[in-house]
């Protein structure tokens, strides 16, 4: 069992939890939610996450706020009347637009986790994945994949592979567990195995000049 000691020396500062807005038709997705946030708070990690107050991005929110750690909410101008029914938690960040939240997201955070969504958990999480096999991060992408809600998503990526559209080491960049603890440890261990389309430099010397979200990244 690990000691409060061990706990403290998480290589994570803040972790990015892609999360709905809506709570899901389960009860077992928002304790997943209230679990996930309590294993940051037992690590030490800071929450940075979609800005919402209501759904499964509620639930978490509150969660790490109320065990003392900072929450980071990024949310775009015109997503708040949606996305935010009540009071907030912690710091937010009101943003220009989508893919503005995207790249601050990023920016703030060690590492990335998918909880169960929709559309958006989805293009966010496919997102990274993707800044991941371009080489532009090297930061862990985790699903928690509760109650099996992810096995089709994983099938179908494996599918990719077997037909040679996904490569088998870039399938290694995502990190699955049932469970938030078990996800976080396995994330902790994680080191990458894909081969990259450009080094990290690469992208910096091709973007420091331009509006991409690709650079914010890397700052």
């Amino acid at each position: 069992m690990e000691t409060q000691t061990e706990m403290k020396q998480s290589k994570f500062k803040r972790i990015c939890v892609f999360c709905g807005s809506s709570p899901g038709n389960k009860s077992t997705y928002r304790d997943a939610a209230i679990e996930l946030g309590r294993e940051l708070v037992s690590r030490n990690i800071d929450l940075v996450y979609g800005g919402g107050s209501i759904g499964l991005m509620g639930l978490i929110s509150q969660a790490v706020y109320n065990g003392g750690r900072h929450v980071i909410g990024v949310i775009p101008k015109t997503l708040m009347p949606r996305e935010i029914t009540g009071e907030t938690v912690g710091e937010v960040k009101a943003v220009a637009d989508m893919h503005q939240r995207k790249a601050e997201m990023a920016r703030h955070s060690d590492a990335f986790i998918a909880l169960p969504g929709g559309y958006g958990t989805l293009e966010e999480l496919l997102e990274v994945i993707t800044w991941a096999q371009l080489g532009i991060h090297d930061k862990p992408v985790g699903l928690l994949n509760v109650d099996g809600y992810y096995n089709s998503l994983l099938s179908f990526v494996d599918k990719a592979v077997e037909e040679g559209f996904i490569s088998p080491n870039a399938r290694h960049i995502i990190v699955s567990a049932p469970t938030a603890i078990e996800l976080v440890k396995k994330m902790e261990d994680y080191f990458p195995r894909h081969e990259r389309v450009a080094s990290k430099r690469s992208w910096e010397n091709e973007q420091i000049n331009g509006d991409s979200a690709a650079y914010e990244i890397l700052r």
